[in-house]
């Protein structure tokens, strides 16, 4: 009896340790929600966000900034990984375990302030050449909807050079980093509406549910009590509805 007592407490001590394994954190350069500073300190509203999530749960955690294909592939296939600012699709709901939603935003099309790319609807922007990054929800609507003239860049940035010199017709962006370029003085304009999205954080499918319970609690109790809008307000944008 006494050692079977024994293995019953192993394993339960085994189970505790797994819920607070590190959670490995993983997520792309895409101002204002994540990027560098000059001095390599990362910064933006979802790496805010999920660092306050993180510190409120008690979790142990470490962030790593990758091309988004790689990290998205990493949270996917990796124990303990997560990656964000992930958008919930229909075709990765299920792949992923969630806490969301971190932001709701519009997805828009942008083009060259000097262009004479004019769409009004999908089907009218079929006849340009539109830049995405690999493994970006994005690239999945474009090929879903039936776009024949995308370049596949390997990041965000990238699509935005090419978008600037030209290379490219159009590219799709979220609407606050659309707003933030545009303060920026960035040459680009709005063409239209592309997809309205929600973002979260998508951890990989064997993720402890106790852990992903602890972030989402966190993650809710910012919301309610007003610190997701704080962070939001102090880079100048609006906070989520």
């Amino acid at each position: 009896m006494k050692a079977v007592a024994l293995a019953l407490t192993i394993f339960c001590l085994a189970g505790a340790l797994r819920a607070e394994e590190m959670v490995e954190l993983k997520t792309e350069s895409y101002p204002p929600f994540s990027y560098r500073d000059a001095d390599g300190t990362y910064k933006g509203t979802a790496i805010e966000q999920v660092e306050t999530i993180m510190r409120d749960a008690r979790l142990p955690y470490s962030l790593e900034m990758l091309p988004w294909a790689r990290a998205i592939a990493l949270a996917e296939t990796k124990a303990n990984n997560c990656v964000f600012t992930t958008a919930m699709t229909p075709d990765r709901e299920n792949r992923f375990k969630w806490v969301i939603p971190l932001s709701t935003s519009p997805n828009i099309l942008v083009r060259h302030i000097d262009s004479d790319v004019r769409a009004a609807t999908i089907d009218d922007a079929k006849r340009y050449m539109v830049g995405t990054h690999r493994g970006d929800y994005t690239e999945g609507l474009l090929t879903n909807w039936g776009f024949q003239k995308i370049d596949i860049s390997a990041d965000f940035d990238t699509s935005l050079r090419k978008l600037l010199d030209r290379r490219i017709d159009m590219m799709p962006m979220s609407e606050n980093v659309y707003d933030r370029l545009k303060r920026n003085g960035t040459p680009v304009e709005k063409v239209m509406q592309f997809a309205l999205q929600q973002f979260g954080i998508a951890c990989q499918k064997d993720m402890a549910d106790e852990t992903i319970a602890r972030m989402q609690n966190s993650l809710d109790a910012m919301k309610r009590d007003g610190r997701m809008a704080e962070i939001y307000r102090r880079y100048g944008l609006n906070p989520p509805k």
